[in-house]
């Protein structure tokens, strides 16, 4: 059955089980019956309307995307291009730079590490016996050497057990001396004693023997107990900060002590390094049986001391994956001190003949390190190479370079591949000048 809509004008339209649209609203009516003027609407189906909408936001697209391909493609680019091989700086001239030959030297190679110092021997001196300290004979900070008096226990209690143990092993040795004469003149008596007799007294003197040894036992412990009454040095050392002063009641399990020594000469320095680095240690000490350790300022990178790797450590930390090294150093000039942190630089080995180039000339890219070439047309050669260590201003080369080519130190800024330069001033692979000339205005890359 047909339904029956209204347009403008009031006029009556029926459809039959079509669907009306969006836009075309039946008028309702009020609650007599009658028809209710809908507000105007506009006759276009709302479909059509969506679907132009669409196609005019795809046609905007379409053009802003091609306005972007022609402004990438046209826009001007901000250098000029440069003909390979012929390229210069910004206004196409020659690049002004420093430059250095590449040569060959013995380059130590180092392991650097933190270290920590301590003291080769560290005791802390304590009394043995209980008593009262009536001397002091050591001063704080004073060096001393092993046996040398440091304190006085009062010795008069300790002296007397020491008389009182002579004293017994005297009475039992004149005991002794008796039953040996008496066992001498019952054995020379034969028959006329009994041979009971004669085992009774050779008992006798067989336990009176034991008791002199007793007592001789005896007379020892009480000599070593006033022995201890004199607190002396077990070590050459530096004292510290006294613990206990003189007139204090010192016993033989007080923790604490009377002050603790330290020996500074030598001294020790332990510090760790990666478990790579174990093997190539292990075949250095192999070979040469020591190898040298530098101890280093921190601050100002300057060598305290020299000495000698001791002690590689039995396991490997597997919290840090590190291996503990101690190092033995003379410290005859005492810059070193316990507690200190210094850099160390254990020598691994020497490398002899090794190609070397100062440190500024390496640069650093994605690839990898690499530096700029001279060729004899005066434009460089962007080349990769190997470092197999920076020592000081140097770098030791593995591969890349060779033997008496030129490389650029300073002014790698502005340089590209195949760009001319000029020189202003040339160094040796050592670094030094090779001769004279204004330094470029603009500094390398590296650092």
């Amino acid at each position: 059955m047909g339904e029956e809509w209204h347009d403008r004008s009031g006029a009556t339209t029926r459809v039959g089980s079509v669907l009306p649209s969006v836009t075309d609203r039946p008028v309702p009516y009020d609650h007599n019956h009658r028809q209710q003027h809908a507000p105007w609407r506009p006759s276009v189906r709302f479909e059509e309307v969506l679907q132009q909408a669409k196609s005019h936001r795809v046609a905007m697209g379409i053009g802003a995307l091609a306005l972007v391909v022609a402004a990438v493609v046209l826009w001007p680019s901000g250098q000029a291009a440069k003909p390979m091989g012929k390229p210069g700086g910004p206004d196409g001239r020659p690049v002004p730079v420093v430059t250095a030959v590449v040569g060959r030297k013995d380059v130590p190679i180092y392991l650097d590490a933190l270290g920590t110092v301590q003291a080769y021997n560290t005791v802390t001196v304590r009394s043995r016996v209980d008593g009262e300290l009536v001397e002091v004979l050591f001063k704080e900070g004073q060096d001393v050497k092993a046996g040398e008096v440091l304190a006085q226990i009062d010795p008069r209690t300790y002296r007397a057990q020491y008389e009182q143990a002579l004293a017994v092993r005297d009475k039992d040795f004149a005991q002794l001396e008796a039953a040996r004469r008496d066992l001498a003149r019952y054995v020379s008596l034969g028959d006329r004693v009994t041979g009971q007799s004669v085992d009774t007294q050779r008992a006798l003197v067989r336990q009176l023997e034991a008791s002199v040894r007793v007592d001789e036992a005896s007379i020892s412990n009480a000599k070593t107990m006033l022995g201890y009454t004199v607190i002396t040095s077990p070590i050459d050392g530096r004292t510290g900060i006294r613990l206990v002063d003189r007139g204090n009641i010192v016993r033989a399990a007080d923790a604490a002590g009377l002050v603790t020594l330290t020996q500074i000469q030598p001294i020790s320095v332990i510090f760790t390094l990666p478990q790579q680095s174990l093997p190539a240690i292990s075949d250095r000490m192999r070979l040469d049986g020591k190898l040298a350790v530098l101890a280093l300022q921190p601050e100002t990178k300057l060598q305290v001391d020299m000495g000698e790797l001791e002690l590689v450590d039995n396991q490997i930390d597997q919290t840090t994956g590190t291996i503990k090294l101690k190092a033995v150093m003379p410290n005859a000039e005492r810059r070193l001190w316990p507690g200190g942190f210094v850099n160390v630089r254990l020598l691994l080995s020497i490398r002899e003949g090794g190609l070397v180039i100062p440190a500024p000339a390496v640069q650093r890219g994605p690839q990898g390190s690499y530096v700029f070439v001279v060729g004899a047309d005066r434009t460089v050669e962007m080349r990769a190479i190997k470092v197999a260590a920076f020592e000081g201003d140097q770098a030791l080369v593995e591969a890349g370079v060779e033997e008496n080519e030129t490389v650029v130190v300073d002014g790698t800024a502005k340089l590209a591949q195949g760009s001319r330069i000029t020189t202003g001033e040339e160094r040796g692979g050592d670094g030094k000048g090779k001769g004279g000339g204004r330094r470029p205005e603009g500094k390398g890359g590296a650092s």
